[in-house]
């Protein structure tokens, strides 16, 4: 099984303020390559709420690359791959947008139209709550939240442990509502 997994962090609200990403390659199953770096964002703005959630601020990035200078590095590990996410309409919308933004043409990468997302396979298996956090608890999976790299690492990691699923390991975590006698 060869993917790639993909993880971004937004500076602002805009889905072009990338600054900071994480890419896994996953080739026969193994983690071949990985790939971190800040990013800088357009005027290297942010809002305190997305600080908050992963600490990255604008002194950590004010000498970091622009998506555009960095996007020779990363697209390698695109093109032509197929695309994982934990939130992959999240991640795949970040990546197009960006790449307009910049002038760069998303459709030369030749990726489906859509991802796998992680999200939506475990929750197809039956969890009730999919929240990488939470996935990752669940199924044993280190995980250091908000910080890309990891979070592209954890839902590689979900993805091919995808078939661990099993109804045990959901009734476990996500009981059945005892019935109401009426």
């Amino acid at each position: 099984m060869t993917f790639t997994a993909i993880d971004f962090e937004l500076a602002t609200a805009a889905y072009t303020s990338v600054c900071a990403v994480g890419i896994v390659k996953v080739v026969d199953g193994e983690i071949v390559h990985q790939f971190h770096s800040l990013v800088r964002p357009p005027k290297n703005e942010y809002m305190w709420q997305t600080t908050r959630v992963h600490g990255i601020k604008p002194k950590d990035t004010a000498n970091s690359p622009t998506f555009l200078e960095l996007y020779p590095q990363i697209e390698s590990y695109l093109s032509g791959s197929h695309m994982v996410a934990h939130n992959e309409k999240f991640d795949r919308e970040v990546l197009m947008k960006t790449m307009k933004f910049y002038g760069l043409e998303y459709t030369q990468l030749g990726l489906s139209p859509l991802w796998d997302c992680t999200s939506k396979i475990y929750r197809s298996k039956g969890f009730k709550k999919t929240k990488l956090s939470i996935c990752c608890r669940i199924m044993g999976i280190e995980l250091n939240h908000h910080d890309p790299l990891s979070d592209a690492k954890a839902s590689a990691q979900l993805y091919l442990m995808r078939e661990q699923i099993t109804a045990a390991l959901v009734e476990q975590h996500f009981p059945l509502e005892e019935q109401k006698a009426s």
